[in-house]
């Protein structure tokens, strides 16, 4: 995944490199001077990397033995989690660091030549697969991260932004928790979303925890076979659905830079507090959805194709007019119509409408907003329940 800066973006590339011994080694006794430099760091107020080197650099290097460099690149990255922690309004306990990974500086703490990528330290790992679509540009720092058995370098670059162009019209982005609805006045496409097969991972994970728990003992925590099984569940409902909001968002990217539209969703946030009132099953399923993960790749598709984005208001967008502004009533089964001048659509239809209406008149882009008065009806999409925070209704 990737951010970005003003010209450029910064992305990560996955190099999959052979699990050697001694970086998992290495990988262990990093974790635990990572911990104690968080600690320290904190107990001391830290706050520079010159006070940080005063303090921790000969202890690391003595008491855990890490290279030079990778001390240096330790408290550095204790630096940025004590920061992290200490700028989060509901910080709890003191940050702990569980997974095996390690921050690297490059030249100085990693290279890659000759098909292996060398750590300071005399530590070779064999590449085994890399996306070499992004070669020529430099790398930069990156993480060594083992998990599963496999291990993997995300080595951090950076890439020419695309200037964005003048966009004609608008493909605005409807989510739903079963589909996504996008598209303007004269397209409507939808997207299956990939919840369902999620939640079953995410049914199975708990029916174990259930099956090896006890009301005063969740032997399910202390078994290891069962709790790798439990966390392997989990993964795979994440797995699936950050696949699925990939691929959806590159293909209603793609779309609109064919056609040389801008794009345009709802800013969501705050969402999951507007989920608390509603049925258990319906909530569990829309916040496991995650549409932070999707507004995020939608983001990042749009800037990486230099595609122009907006970002509306939701409120009123599925109560609206698109032609009126006027309230609308309900006809049916989300059918929606206006008592004022008679236009009648589904309920995500007229959503995906005043999403486009607005980031029109966000981007200076003249165009109506008039569709169909005999819009297609979705009758499988469960209705958008949001709650009162939002005042969707």
């Amino acid at each position: 995944m990737a951010s970005g800066d003003e010209g450029v973006l910064t992305l990560s590339i996955g190099v999959r490199v052979s699990p050697e011994p001694g970086a998992v080694e290495l990988l262990k006794r990093y974790r635990l001077a990572l911990n104690y430099a968080i600690n320290r760091v904190l107990s001391l107020n830290l706050k520079t990397i010159k006070d940080a080197h005063r303090e921790l650099y000969r202890e690391l290097r003595e008491w855990f033995g890490l290279p030079s460099r990778i001390a240096l690149d330790c408290y550095r990255d204790a630096l940025a989690n004590a920061k992290a922690w200490r700028n989060n309004p509901h910080r709890g306990r003191r940050p702990r660091v569980k997974r095996l990974s390690m921050l690297l500086h490059h030249g100085s703490g990693y290279r890659i030549k000759d098909g292996y990528v060398e750590i300071i330290g005399g530590i070779r790992l064999k590449i085994i697969g890399w996306d070499r679509r992004y070669d020529q540009y430099e790398n930069r720092e990156a993480r060594l991260v083992y998990r599963g058995g496999e291990m993997i370098l995300w080595i951090s670059k950076r890439i020419p932004r695309p200037k964005p162009y003048k966009p004609r019209d608008v493909i605005a982005i409807d989510i739903n928790e079963k589909k996504i609805v996008y598209g303007n006045h004269e397209i409507n496409e939808d997207i299956d979303t990939a919840v369902d097969r999620a939640y079953r991972w995410k049914i199975l994970a708990e029916s174990l925890q259930r099956r090896y728990s006890s009301p005063k003992y969740p032997a399910w925590r202390r078994r290891k076979a069962i709790l790798n099984r439990i966390r392997s569940y989990h993964r795979k409902a994440r797995n699936i659905l950050e696949d699925w909001a990939r691929k959806a968002s590159l293909k209603i990217v793609r779309l609109a830079v064919k056609l040389q539209y801008a794009l345009a969703r709802e800013d969501l946030t705050g969402l999951v507090e507007a989920l608390r009132k509603l049925p258990k099953d319906h909530r569990v399923k829309l916040i496991i959805m995650g549409y932070s993960r999707l507004e995020k790749w939608i983001d990042w598709q749009s800037a990486k194709h230099g595609a122009p984005l907006a970002i509306v208001d939701p409120r009123g967008t599925s109560s609206e007019c698109p032609q009126c502004g006027s309230k609308l009533e309900e006809s049916g089964y989300r059918r929606l119509r206006c008592p004022s001048c008679g236009f009648e659509a589904d309920r995500d239809v007229v959503g995906k409408l005043n999403i486009r209406k607005r980031a029109l008149k966000t981007l200076g882009i003249s165009g109506g907003v008039l569709a169909p008065l005999t819009a297609p009806q979705m009758t499988d999409v469960n209705p958008n329940r949001w709650g009162e925070p939002m005042n969707r209704q």
